[in-house]
């Protein structure tokens, strides 16, 4: 799309800090004169760009590039703290934690800290998996409003399956993310690997939203009740930590 790349080339421009002109983006740029006037007219419109009061003719960036900023800042805030809980919360179980968000279909993982035992799941920050796969995708799921939900699987949509345990259609995933939003809490066993199970909690910003999930992943071999019973206490105790980290306080029950 010619017309985003130019506008996103104008907004590039202000990087600096400096005010410019029309005529001087259309210089630095080399674009027609014409295009330059529409894009920076467009940018002012939606708020990217904004006129400088005491200087006629200077543009400079507007307040939804200090918005979308602020959105970035909090996403580094939660990599940063999650980070600094899940290494308190593994330090507790000694299994491997996790941090993720949602994005699309896929959960994308933020933090993330090993267990030191010889047997553990191996995985990488950066990583992506298909949402429905994960204990942590789960738990975000559940917690999308309705139309959100439909919008990212249309109800003939076909699941990818990454082991023989995953879940394959729409409508049992609707159907287990019911338990999940009941619950509070989110479970998988060997449907992302055929040799792990895990337990993810939500965890919410100062709005009360649900903005990531923290989870605790152990091989089959060390899960049973007891030790699930177990780590579900403890990745609730992680997920509230991180979420008072990020500003949210529960709300008190009426006496």
């Amino acid at each position: 799309m010619p017309a985003v790349v130019r506008a996103l080339d104008i907004l590039e421009l202000f990087l600096d800090g400096e005010t410019l002109t029309a005529p001087e983006i259309t210089a630095r740029l080399g674009l027609p004169r014409t295009t330059v006037h529409e894009l920076v007219h467009t940018l002012c419109d939606r708020h990217y760009l904004s006129t400088v009061p005491d200087r006629p003719g200077h543009f400079r960036l507007g307040m939804r590039v200090f918005q979308l900023g602020g959105v970035f800042a909090g996403q580094l805030d939660l990599a940063r703290e999650g980070q600094a809980v899940a290494s308190e919360v593994a330090a507790r179980c000694d299994e491997t934690v996790h941090v993720a968000v949602l994005e699309g279909t896929e959960v994308v993982y933020v933090a993330k800290v090993d267990s030191t035992q010889p047997v553990r799941m191996v995985s990488a920050v950066g990583r992506r998996l298909p949402a429905h796969c994960t204990a942590v995708g789960k738990l975000l799921l559940a917690m999308l409003p309705a139309d959100a939900f439909s919008a990212r699987y249309p109800s003939r949509a076909a699941l990818t399956a990454m082991t023989p345990n995953s879940i394959t259609s729409v409508a049992a995933l609707g159907r287990h993310l019911a338990t999940v939003r009941a619950d509070g809490i989110a479970y998988e066993r060997c449907e992302s690997n055929d040799a792990v199970a895990c337990v993810a909690a939500p965890v919410r910003d100062h709005e009360g939203e649900v903005v990531a999930a923290m989870s605790v992943s152990v091989p089959v071999l060390r899960w049973t009740d007891e030790s699930a019973a177990t780590l579900t206490a403890v990745v609730r105790d992680g997920a509230d930590a991180l979420s008072a980290r990020l500003g949210h306080r529960p709300t008190r029950p009426r006496a």
